[in-house]
C-alpha cells in the first residue's frame, strides 16, 4: 500500500537541528569545563588531605614545644571531606565527617575503607616505626560537581521537550483555526447556489414529474446541502440526539452503495433485529461511515467486499469496518488519522484526521484501526458510549 506523507504541522526541520545543536552544545561546554573545575578542586582535597594528615601526625608526636592550638585547628578545620585514621591492621583509630551506623560500626568501617581504597590512595602517616594510613572520600560539594552536568543535560532536554509542545501547540490551534474558519466560509459560500438548485430542481418536478432522472438530480442537490451542514457544523459545539444507530449506518452504506460500482460489495451486521439507540450527530457521523468506506474502496481498487459489524455490551457500541484491501503496515496505524497523510497520489490527507475528530471529540469515542495484513485487509473499530 503506497502511502505518502504531507507535512503541515511542527517545527520547521531548520529550527528542530539548532535546538539541538545549541543543547549539545552547551551540555558538552558544561560537561568539560565542569570536569576540569572537577580536577582542580580534587587536587585541591588532596592537598588539604595531606596537611590534614601531617597535622595529624605532628599531634601524636607533640611535645613541650609543639603549638597544638594550630594543629587542633587544622584538624578542626575539616569540615567537609570525610576521612578514615586507620593502623596496620585496618583498625580504626579515628573519623570524621563520616555519619556512622547505630549497629555493627565495626563492618561499616571495614566496608568503607575498602571502598575508599579504590577511589584515592591512602596517605601514610609515618610514627616512627609504626605507620597509619588515612583514607578520604570526596567532599559533598566535589560529588555534585561531578553530577552537575547530567543534571543540566536533564534541564535542558525538559526545557526542549516543553518549547517543542508549546510550539506544536501554537501551531495545531493556528492550523485548527484556518481549518474552521474556511469549512465554514465554504458552507456559507455554498448555501446560495444550492438554495438556488433545489429550487430550479423543485420547479422541474412540478413540470415533469414523472422523469426518473429529475429525482435523481434532487436526490444529489440535497446531497449537497447535507454536505454544507457537514462543513458549517465543524469547530461547533456539536447537537448530539438519539437516534438509531442501525438507520444510521444503513443510510450512509445505501449512499455510497448507489455511487460505487457492482464489484465492490457492502454487508452490515447487526446483532439483533431491536435497533441500538444512541447519541449521534447524524451528518457529521454518516460522513465518518462514508469516509471510512471511501478508503476502503480505494484500499481495494474498487473490486472486493466490505463488512460492517455493530455489537454493543452495556457500556459501549462496536462499530468494525473490515475491508479486503491492501492493508498497512503497523508502524503507520496511528499516522494514517495524521493531517495530510494520504493514499492517494491526489487529495490532501483529511478524511480520517477529520473522522477521528468527528468521534473523539464531538462523540467522545474512539476510533482506531483495530488489525490490518498486508494483502488481506484492514480493520477499523469505532469505540461509543452506549445508552
Amino acid at each position: 500500500m503506497r502511502i505518502s506523507f504531507k507535512n503541515t504541522s511542527g517545527l520547521p526541520q531548520s529550527v528542530k537541528i539548532i535546538l539541538v545543536l545549541t543543547g549539545a552544545a552547551i551540555v558538552i561546554i558544561s560537561t568539560f569545563f565542569s570536569n576540569k573545575l572537577a580536577k582542580s578542586l580534587a587536587a585541591e582535597e588532596h592537598k588539604k588531605i595531606e596537611i590534614w594528615a601531617e597535622a595529624t601526625r605532628q599531634s601524636i608526636l607533640a611535645d613541650e614545644n609543639t603549638d597544638l592550638e594550630f594543629i587542633i585547628s587544622i584538624i578542626e578545620g575539616n569540615k567537609t571531606i570525610p576521612v578514615i585514621l586507620a593502623d596496620e591492621n585496618g583498625l580504626v583509630l579515628s573519623s570524621k565527617n563520616i555519619k556512622e551506623p547505630e549497629n555493627n560500626v565495626a563492618d561499616f568501617y571495614r566496608q568503607e575503607i575498602s571502598r575508599l581504597k579504590y577511589k584515592n590512595p591512602a596517605i601514610e602517616v609515618k610514627l616512627g616505626d609504626t605507620t597509619q594510613y588515612l583514607y578520604y572520600d570526596e567532599s559533598s560539594l566535589l560529588k555534585q560537581l561531578y553530577y552537575f552536568p547530567y543534571v543540566q543535560l536533564g534541564i535542558i532536554f525538559i526545557f526542549m521537550l516543553i518549547a517543542y509542545f508549546a510550539f506544536s501547540s501554537s501551531k495545531k490551534a493556528e492550523q485548527n483555526r484556518v481549518w474552521v474558519g474556511l469549512s465554514k466560509e465554504t458552507a456559507h459560500q455554498l448555501g446560495t447556489p444550492i438554495s438556488s438548485l433545489l429550487a430550479w430542481v423543485d420547479m422541474l418536478q412540478m413540470r415533469h414529474p414523472e422523469d426518473k432522472m429529475i429525482f435523481e438530480m434532487s436526490k444529489d442537490v440535497s446531497r449537497l446541502r447535507i454536505i454544507a451542514e457537514r462543513f458549517s457544523k465543524i469547530g461547533s459545539v456539536p447537537d448530539l440526539q438519539l437516534v438509531s444507530l442501525n438507520e444510521t449506518v444503513l443510510t450512509a452504506v445505501n449512499y455510497i452503495t448507489n455511487r460505487t460500482s457492482d464489484k465492490v460489495k457492502i454487508q452490515c451486521h447487526f446483532p439483533d433485529k431491536n435497533h441500538i439507540f444512541i447519541k449521534l450527530n447524524v451528518p457529521l457521523f454518516e460522513w465518518v461511515i462514508e469516509n471510512l468506506c471511501k478508503n476502503a474502496i480505494d484500499a481495494m481498487d474498487g473490486s472486493g467486499k466490505i463488512y460492517i459489524n455493530i455489537s454493543k455490551n452495556d457500556k459501549e457500541c462496536y462499530i468494525d469496518v473490515k475491508d479486503t484491501g491492501k492493508g498497512i503496515e503497523r508502524k503507520k496505524f496511528k499516522t494514517i488519522f495524521n493531517p495530510g497523510f494520504t493514499t492517494k497520489s491526489r487529495g490532501w490527507g483529511l478524511g480520517l484526521s477529520l473522522a477521528k475528530r468527528i468521534v473523539e471529540e464531538y462523540h467522545e469515542g474512539k476510533i482506531f484501526v483495530k488489525s490490518s495484513e498486508l494483502n488481506i485487509g484492514t480493520t477499523f473499530r469505532i469505540i461509543l458510549k452506549a445508552i
